[in-house]
């Protein structure tokens, strides 16, 4: 899965990290069904309070935009994420005697603080590439473990999580993310990126953002 132009680009950039990211120990537990239950619903839980804040970082993406088509892209991100993405942690953890109300007043961890709060500064002190920039890792990353998870998971203990990210929805949100961040880069910095002054930096956002991914596995696979 390539998602568009731009990702292939952050994701090399990104270097060892986004290997550490996509193949995380957490994640190739859910492949073999080696992950702890405790793990998985601690993640679930703390994803769910992370959810809520990418989607206030995405509402911000809205009024970053330039044009009726960037901010359509944006709200529509954020409504799946609101309205379809989070329905798969309420339905899991309701399963396990988890409350969405008990889900909503969960403390958030302190990964899940340092992964947020850089996301929603990038948007606030930046601009709408660099908010992309420190989206995408979670969008499209996920997307990517969800489609290779769905080809070699040998256990169906997390089917429900696999079949979210793989499914032709998610694979779908993906691309138009890639779509998105293409035509957003084009417009603003040109057909050449990785010609101009911005690019490091924003291959800078876009690691930083797959390091506190990283974060965010080891502190569901520790809960």
């Amino acid at each position: 899965m390539t998602y568009g132009a731009t990702f292939p680009l952050w994701r090399k950039a990104a270097g060892d990290h986004w290997p550490a990211y996509t193949r995380h120990p957490f994640v190739e537990g859910m492949k073999d069904g080696s992950l702890p239950r405790t793990s998985f619903l601690h993640y679930l839980v703390q994803d769910y309070v992370f959810l809520r804040h990418f989607s206030r970082a995405w509402a911000l993406a809205v009024t970053k935009a330039d044009t009726l088509e960037e901010m359509r892209s944006c709200a529509a991100t954020v409504h799946a994420l609101l309205n379809e993405e989070i329905q798969l942690h309420v339905k899991v953890c309701a399963s396990e005697g988890i409350s969405e109300e008990a889900l909503f007043a969960a403390e958030e961890a302190p990964a899940n603080i340092a992964y947020t709060r850089y996301v929603l500064d990038a948007g606030h002190s930046g601009d709408f590439l660099d908010l992309l920039a420190a989206l995408a890792p979670c969008v499209l990353g996920y997307g990517e473990i969800g489609a290779r998870l769905a080809r070699e998971a040998s256990r169906d203990t997390y089917k429900d999580w696999i079949g979210t990210y793989a499914s032709a929805d998610y694979q779908e949100a993906c691309a138009s993310v890639g779509a998105l961040i293409d035509s957003a880069i084009q417009r603003r910095i040109g057909s050449q990126p990785e010609a101009s002054p911005r690019w490091p930096a924003l291959c800078e956002r876009f690691r930083t953002a797959t390091r506190l991914e990283v974060g965010f596995w080891d502190m569901g696979l520790h809960p």
